[in-house]
């Protein structure tokens, strides 16, 4: 052996060098974003590719495959590691994918360009991942998409943009979240998603429902609301809601009934919402008939649970309706106007709803009230008219005492004629003269003494004498045939009948 010369190969002094460079590799490969690492797409190793679909469910995959055949139109991803979607998971334009699959990853990271070059997209599934939060306008290029699953994630914001642009979005899947308000802008009328006919919200953290908002929204939005199991508080508002609800047979709550839960008051534990019968003492629920009145005009709304049905309407009685009845048009969107109202108009108003999957039949009362005046407002013209009736009633007692004019012959400057004495009897007033002095023949001489007052007597004729003796012949008392007192009868009698024509007040 040479000396100096070693035994090992020359490269063997550089084994421990080579080893060391291996690791570093290694710990820079594990450090790198997934992206840097992804592999392209092996249809017979990592992905299953048939015809136009491209599934690689289940593969451990921790980013999207590269080089994604352009015709591909599904493409399932579901049920692996991926944690990231960036803007260049796919770097070329994706013109016919219509489903992308991405449910049960470890998700927690959606680029606000993920979706450029997949516009066409109508079905999107980010189920069961890890998002926790919804940027603004990061739908926005899916004009298209139809049905977005979102449900299992850890979601507790929510942009109000985060859904623009979604305009033909039918069915949107928020459950099982942490989201604590309730997306009302996207079933609200002017805010909402035109298309939109199925929203779930159910299994999370809502502690407010808008319930007058709810309510006047149409049918065929409430029997696909789905908030049952959140954080709400009991109330005979919502129970009353959820009660008719109910009544209405809406899915939202009849397959859920038994989900459909609140806070007690006061207390942290929950309770059942009991539909069967009253709850928390509230009112009993019932559909309430259309109450209207003569000559006004109602509209008569066919709220179905399907959206864009075919509708027709029957009257009572069975009749139809036609172009020779003018009290009961259709319009356009599918309601009935009837009017003027009139009493034959009450009944039973049927509507009928065809659909593609179903059809669905409605029934209206109507109950016509028999006079025009809007309710609330009667006793407030009963209580005006009794007022004019009054009033009316107090100007004529002042045109009766003073302004009848006098057209009997006893007044004054009428030619008063001397009458029988028999004729003293036939009025049934007397009334003696007022401020006038009566001269009475006595033991006073004659004296004259005034009266400060007036006094009425009534005096039936062949009835009642003085004192309410019975004069049944008509003879005089004793004083009153005296020769002395005649001439003053005579007189007293004459001016008693004069003064029933004068407008001096009369005392009783």
């Amino acid at each position: 052996m040479v000396s100096g010369q070693s035994c090992f190969p020359p490269y063997a002094m550089d084994a421990p060098v080579l080893t060391r460079g291996f690791f570093a590799l290694l710990i820079l490969a594990i450090q790198l974003p997934p992206e840097s690492t992804a592999s392209s797409l092996n249809c017979h190793k990592t992905c299953v590719c048939a015809s136009n679909i491209v599934s690689c469910s289940r593969m451990n995959l921790t980013s999207v495959p590269l080089a994604l055949p352009r015709y591909a139109a599904v493409l399932d991803l579901s049920f692996n590691n991926i944690s990231h979607l960036r803007a260049e998971w796919t770097p070329i334009r994706l013109s016919r994918l219509h489903s992308l699959l991405l449910s049960h990853n470890r998700l927690i990271f959606l680029s606000s360009e993920a979706f450029h070059h997949v516009t066409k997209l109508r079905h999107l599934d980010l189920s069961s991942n890890g998002l926790r939060i919804l940027e603004e306008f990061i739908f926005e290029p899916l004009e298209r998409l139809e049905v977005l699953l979102l449900y299992n994630n850890h979601i507790s914001q929510i942009d109000r943009s985060a859904f623009v642009g979604l305009m033909s979005l039918q069915k949107l899947y928020l459950s099982r979240n942490q989201i604590q308000r309730f997306p009302l802008e996207l079933v609200k009328e002017k805010s909402r998603l035109e298309a939109l006919t199925l929203l779930d919200v159910s299994s999370n953290k809502i502690k407010v429902l808008s319930i007058q908002e709810l309510q006047v929204l149409p049918a065929w939005i409430k029997n696909s609301l789905y908030f049952h199991n959140n954080s709400l508080p009991c109330s005979c508002e919502m129970y009353t809601m959820v009660a008719l609800w109910n009544l209405r047979e809406f899915s939202s709550v009849v397959d859920y009934r038994d989900e459909h839960i609140c806070l007690l008051p006061g207390k942290e534990k929950s309770a059942i919402l009991d539909l069967n019968k009253q709850h928390l003492n509230c009112s009993a629920v019932k559909i309430m008939d259309q109450i209207t009145y003569l000559e006004q005009y109602v509209v008569l709304d066919c709220d179905t649970k399907q959206k864009d049905m075919q509708k027709s309407w029957d009257l009572p009685k069975n009749a139809e309706v036609s172009f020779e009845n003018q009290s009961a048009v259709l319009l356009p969107d599918g309601n009935l106007r009837i009017g003027p109202i009139q009493v034959m108009d009450s009944g039973v108003y049927t509507c009928y709803a065809e659909g593609d999957s179903q059809n669905e039949t409605l029934y209206v009362t109507v109950m016509v009230h028999n006079y025009t005046m809007i309710p609330g407002l009667e006793g407030m013209k009963t209580a005006y008219t009794t007022l004019a009736g009054c009033l009316a009633s107090i100007v004529m007692v002042f045109i009766y005492l003073y302004l009848t004019p006098c057209n009997c012959v006893c007044c004054p400057g009428q030619g008063l004629s001397k009458s029988a004495p028999g004729d003293s009897h036939s009025s049934t007033v007397s009334v003696t003269p007022t401020n006038q002095e009566a001269g009475l023949d006595g033991d006073e001489g004659g004296a004259k003494v005034p009266f400060n007052r007036h006094m009425a007597f009534l005096d039936p004729k062949h009835l009642l004498e003085q004192n309410g003796r019975l004069n049944p012949i008509g003879e005089e008392e004793d004083e009153w045939h005296e020769d002395r007192r005649e001439g003053e009868r005579r007189r007293s009698e004459a001016e008693s009948i004069s003064s029933v024509c004068s407008d001096t007040p009369m005392v009783v």
